[in-house]
C-alpha cells in the first residue's frame, strides 16, 4: 500500500475510528429497542453507521413502518448509550502510535466528526487526548453531513493545507464517501462494516488496524524525499 503524495496533515473521524464507540451504540440501541418493544436489528444499526439521524430516522420509518417510535428510541438509545460509556471507553489499537508519529514529524491533525463537541470533549477527555488534535470538526460546524465533503473540506481549511496533501482516517462507508470527495488521500479502518468495492475504489487503501498507518505516512514522506533528491 502506498499513498500517492507525501502525507502533509492528517484528518480522523471519530466514532468506530480512535474510539470503539459503534459498538457500544450498537448495544445500546438494542437494548433500547427491548426496553421499548420495538423492533431493531443487528443489520439495521450497521446501515446507520457514518449517517445523520434525520437519514437514520427515514431508513427507520421506511423499514419498520410510519408508526415505528422513531424520536422515542432515539432518547432511550442515548440513555443507554451513556450509561454504557460510564462503564469505559476503549480507545482503538494504534490511535496512540499515530498521533505519536505525527508528533515526531510535526504534522497538523484533525478531527471531522458527525458528533457533537460535546461528545468529541467528553471522548478526547476519557484518554487524555484534549491537546492532541489542532482542530476538531463536528456537527453544526457544517452545511451538509457525510457523505458530503463538507466535513473534511472544513477541516482541511482549519488546518491551512490543500485537502489533496491531506491523510483521511475513516472507518465507515459515507465517511470514505466524505473524504474521497473533499479530494483527500483516503484509508478505511474498517469497524463494523467491511468496504465494498465502490468503497475500495475510493480508498488509497484499507488497513486492517490503526496500527498500520505510521507506515504509511512514514513511506509517503520517505517517496517525496528520494523523488526530491533525484534518486
Amino acid at each position: 500500500m502506498i499513498l500517492p503524495r507525501p502525507v502533509v496533515a492528517v484528518v480522523f473521524d471519530m466514532d468506530g475510528l480512535l474510539f470503539d464507540t459503534e459498538k457500544v451504540y450498537g448495544r445500546a440501541i438494542l437494548t433500547a429497542a427491548t426496553q421499548l418493544g420495538v423492533e431493531m436489528t443487528t443489520e439495521v444499526f450497521h446501515s446507520f453507521i457514518g449517517t445523520p439521524w434525520a437519514e437514520n430516522r427515514r431508513r427507520m420509518l421506511a423499514h419498520y413502518g410510519d408508526a415505528y417510535p422513531a424520536e422515542e428510541l432515539r432518547v432511550t438509545w442515548m440513555e443507554h448509550f451513556k450509561l454504557l460509556l460510564d462503564e469505559g471507553l476503549d480507545l482503538k489499537p494504534g490511535a496512540l502510535e499515530v498521533l505519536d508519529l505525527l508528533d515526531d514529524l510535526g504534522l497538523p491533525r484533525a478531527i471531522a466528526t458527525s458528533s457533537s463537541h460535546g461528545t468529541v470533549d467528553h471522548h478526547l477527555a476519557a484518554h487524555g487526548l484534549a491537546g492532541r488534535f489542532h482542530h476538531v470538526v463536528a456537527s453544526g460546524d457544517y452545511d451538509n453531513p457525510k457523505p458530503a465533503p463538507d466535513p473534511f473540506l472544513k477541516a482541511a481549511v482549519l488546518l491551512d493545507v490543500d485537502p489533496r496533501h491531506c491523510l483521511a482516517l475513516e472507518d465507515s462507508l459515507n465517511g470514505v464517501r466524505s473524504a474521497a470527495g473533499a479530494g483527500m488521500m483516503t484509508v478505511m479502518v474498517p469497524d463494523l462494516v467491511q468496504p465494498t468495492q465502490e468503497i475500495r475504489g475510493l480508498c488509497a487503501a484499507v488497513a486492517a488496524s490503526l496500527l498500520e498507518v505510521p507506515a504509511l505516512v512514514r513511506a509517503s514522506r520517505s517517496a517525496s524525499r528520494v523523488a526530491s533528491s533525484g534518486c
